[in-house]
């Protein structure tokens, strides 16, 4: 995935979570299926995009990935959300919950 094709992405999606993540993190394997469940079931429209940040170092440059995991929640193509390290699910449900149900009905 090249930026452009990213940043066309989050411009034409009502949402786009952005996850980095990176082989020889555990934290990133153990969330990454919390993320999917969550996403999948409490907010199906937000296009999920997972890159592991040493295949996509450019990208990760640009997106400031400072620790890993590192991860974004664009809404309406603007940066929504941006969290590093841990991450509280029930935090983020809470935080998506108002704007995405705004965004689709």
């Amino acid at each position: 995935m090249t930026l452009e094709e990213l940043q066309q992405t989050i411009r034409e999606e009502v949402g786009v979570l952005l996850y980095f993540s990176g082989e020889h993190c555990n934290v990133c394997h153990a969330l990454r299926p919390k993320f999917k469940e969550l996403f999948d079931t409490k907010f199906p429209q937000i296009k999920q995009i997972y890159l592991d940040a040493e295949e996509h170092r450019e990208l990760a440059l640009q997106y400031e990935v400072l620790s890993l995991p590192t991860m974004y929640v664009f809404l309406d193509g603007r940066e929504f959300i941006r969290e590093g390290r841990s991450v509280s699910m029930h935090k983020l449900e809470e935080q998506l919950q108002r704007p995405y149900g705004m965004m689709t009905e």
